[in-house]
């Protein structure tokens, strides 16, 4: 049974990201994240050691973190190098099925490339049949493009595009941004998503100017990925659930 939804809510939903090589490191994170006042989970598997990598431990979590709904991610880092898009998209499959409310479908599956965004047509028609057969399983689809450095808003807008296009529920783009000038213009393509994209979105900011991952939301952002501590699998540039949540909820 499919923990509740990512998709229409009321305020941009606050989602922990936990990331940790066992089970029990994982639960210990959702715990101390719900008393932080995380409205959901984010699990990110390729971090999880490959003798836990089985539906009995996918279920257990999924379980635990209830009734909050639950991010996941198969990304190809970490004990996840190697394996081909096929198995890594498997593998995100068997999430689905055992109650992974939102999986996140890279832009480049089956065609890995910079900017995390393919155009290969065969590619293109793989990414779209994994998304149909996770819809089918009961799950919401986010894609994901992790471009790394300050995007044009043509470009934005053009993978955002693609990502509606290609069935998202969700679109999710990560840029940079290195100094104000890149961070205000940031900002204004915030704007332009909200104005153009029929689907929920995620903008995020790497870089030296990160301000978007804490104010997002209140632009119009549909979600804010935070860490309930900095940790040696934490990702840096995430802030503080207690942070983000007294940002959200009082601005």
């Amino acid at each position: 049974m499919k923990n509740s939804t990512f998709l229409n809510r009321e305020k941009p939903i606050i989602t922990s990201m936990v990331q940790g090589e066992d089970p029990d490191r994982i639960k210990e994170l959702v715990k101390a994240s719900l008393s932080d006042g995380a409205e959901a989970v984010g699990m990110q598997f390729c971090k999880l050691k490959p003798e836990y990598r089985n539906r009995k431990t996918y279920r257990e979590l999924f379980e635990f973190a209830s009734p909050l709904p639950v991010y996941v991610t198969n990304y190809r880092h970490f004990d996840n190098a190697g394996k081909s898009d096929e198995l890594l998209a498997s593998e995100l499959l068997e999430l689905a099925e055992c109650g992974g409310t939102l999986c996140d479908v890279m832009g480049d599956y089956f065609d890995h490339c910079e900017g995390e965004l393919t155009m290969n047509e065969d590619a293109v028609k793989k990414q779209m049949h994994l998304i149909d057969e996770l819809h089918k399983r009961g799950a919401e689809v986010l894609m994901s493009s992790h471009v790394v450095k300050f995007t044009p808003a043509e470009r934005v807008l053009e993978i955002a595009f693609e990502h509606q296009r290609r069935g998202a529920d969700i679109c999710k783009i990560v840029t940079g941004a290195e100094n104000m000038e890149q961070q205000i213009e940031n900002l204004r393509i915030v704007n332009l998503l909200k104005e153009n994209l029929k689907i929920p979105f995620l903008f995020l900011s790497g870089g030296e100017c990160r301000i978007l991952r804490r104010i997002g939301g209140a632009l119009g952002c549909c979600m804010y990925l935070c860490v309930h501590e900095y940790d040696e699998f934490a990702t840096k540039a995430q802030p503080l659930i207690c942070d983000v949540k007294a940002i959200r909820d009082n601005i």
